[in-house]
């Protein structure tokens, strides 16, 4: 199939206000991992509904699985053709530190051709495409050549902690034949690709105290604990000198990539030294005999999210720490799982935490395994076709690098497959400052998923 002029004309005549639209979506202050974001979070929900409702879905409703709510809708008036489910999330990450913005982060700011805003690539562009094409189709030709139900999250940068009691508890109303997930990302600018595979996730949270309050490092220092220097020394224990992770049984169940992944890396001929000092980096810190896509896509990781404790404003005070405490995360490789993962991490620094010291781990997410579409997969292809036919150009698959909960949840949940169509781009800035997502992605992001429902279309 292909686009009906109706569409196309429909969406170049309304691209104005979309965006408008967008820019009052993206401002909302959507943030999930703070309470004091309830009322952001409440009125991102609220304006998806509604925009829902707006152009033509059906059912639409709040589905509540104990947490932030999701936000349903479906069209379901083409009998005998597939059924998708398309997904995306309105929640974000905080946008600290504050000084660091061009702009103010909820204030959506577009210069040189791009949209600055947090949210602005991941993962509300994407997700205002998604159904900005749903509502093309519905606007013109009065339905379209599938049937769609739509799901829009709120709990994405916390690990979708509920969306499994959601899955439970509306296994009927979400039953479809594959998930369309417009969070995930494109390589680079100018490169055709899809996502293939996702990164699982486990978290948690350390703090360590010595005493009861700080004190006055003269008149205690000596004989009391410091809780920041206990802190080092657990972190520092956590990698080898070649930045191999340290911690017995973290690479158990670790599964190599495949022939084809392999064949995906060479075909992308990546530019290693543009890609370090792009970012501002030097190479030297990647373990040693792993190749950097392999290191990107596939390989774990344990990273130091932040840490805090003691004194670090202006000038000097002398105190020794009572606390301190520290974030962690873990990205994982196939064949990991979360669970394990917290498991050994805590009892590598339990055993090396001195017996003066207390220490607190809190898993912080419920974790997320490593997904993979599989190669065969039919909607896979059909994303690629449409891929091709947007950009002129055949897509190499890419691994995403980040974690899409949802795929293994709904795997495991309601038996789908994930394959992704998103027009966020791998260098967005996304979950940093100055975030932004290109004016031109979304024209491109329109003209694929206009077309991918008449592709998805079984043929009459």
């Amino acid at each position: 199939m292909i686009v009906p002029d109706a569409v196309a004309t429909w969406v170049d005549a309304n691209r104005q206000r979309l965006l408008n639209e967008l820019l009052g979506f993206i401002a909302v202050p959507s943030i999930s991992t703070d309470p004091s974001y309830a009322e952001g979070i409440a009125r991102g929900a609220a304006l998806l509904r509604d925009r829902l409702v707006r152009i033509g879905m059906c059912d639409v409703q709040f589905l509540d699985g104990g947490g932030h709510p999701a936000v349903f809708g479906e069209w379901t008036g083409a009998p005998g053709q597939p059924t998708v489910l398309v997904y995306g999330h309105y929640d974000v990450q905080p946008p600290d530190p504050l000084e660091l913005w061009d702009t103010p982060p909820f204030e959506p700011t577009i210069r040189d051709g791009r949209i600055f805003a947090r949210g602005a690539s991941d993962d509300k562009s994407p997700l205002w495409i998604a159904v900005s094409g749903i509502e093309a189709w519905l606007a013109a030709e009065g339905g379209l050549p599938v049937n769609v139900k739509v799901l829009l999250e709120g709990e994405e940068e916390i690990g979708s902690r509920t969306l499994p009691e959601i899955f439970r508890r509306y296994r009927d109303l979400l039953a479809a034949d594959v998930l369309i997930s417009a969070d995930g990302g494109r390589w680079r600018p100018g490169r055709a690709s899809v996502n293939t595979n996702s990164r699982g996730l486990a978290g948690m949270e350390l703090r360590v105290r010595t005493a009861g309050h700080d004190l006055h490092s003269g008149r205690f220092g000596g004989p009391v604990g410091n809780a920041a220097m206990v802190l080092a020394r657990l972190l520092a224990s956590l990698h080898d000198e070649h930045n191999h992770v340290a911690v017995e049984g973290f690479f158990e169940g670790l599964q190599r990539p495949g022939n084809a992944d392999f064949t995906s890396m060479d075909e992308l001929a990546f530019d290693e030294t543009a890609f370090f000092a792009e970012i501002g980096a030097r190479p030297g810190a990647m373990e040693p005999g792993v190749r950097l896509l392999e290191s990107l896509w596939f390989r774990p990781t344990l990273e130091v999210n932040g840490i805090g404790g003691g004194y670090d404003g202006p000038g000097g005070k002398t105190v020794i720490p009572c606390q301190a405490r520290a974030k962690i995360t873990c990205r994982l490789g196939p064949g990991q799982k979360p669970a394990r993962i917290v498991e050994v991490l805590s009892a590598h620094l339990r055993e090396r935490c001195p017996g003066w010291a207390d220490l607190d781990i809190v898993s912080t997410r419920d974790g997320a395994d490593f997904y993979g579409v599989p190669e065969d997969d039919p909607f896979l292809a059909v994303i690629e076709r449409v891929v091709e036919a947007v950009h002129g150009q055949k897509p190499v698959r890419v691994g995403l690098g980040g974690t899409l909960p949802i795929s293994g949840m709904i795997k495991r949940g309601l038996g789908l497959e994930t394959v992704t169509l998103s027009y966020a781009t791998a260098d967005e800035n996304i979950h940093a400052p100055n975030e932004f997502f290109r004016l031109s992605s979304f024209d491109d992001g329109m003209r694929a998923w206009t077309l991918l429902f008449a592709e998805l279309a079984l043929p009459s």
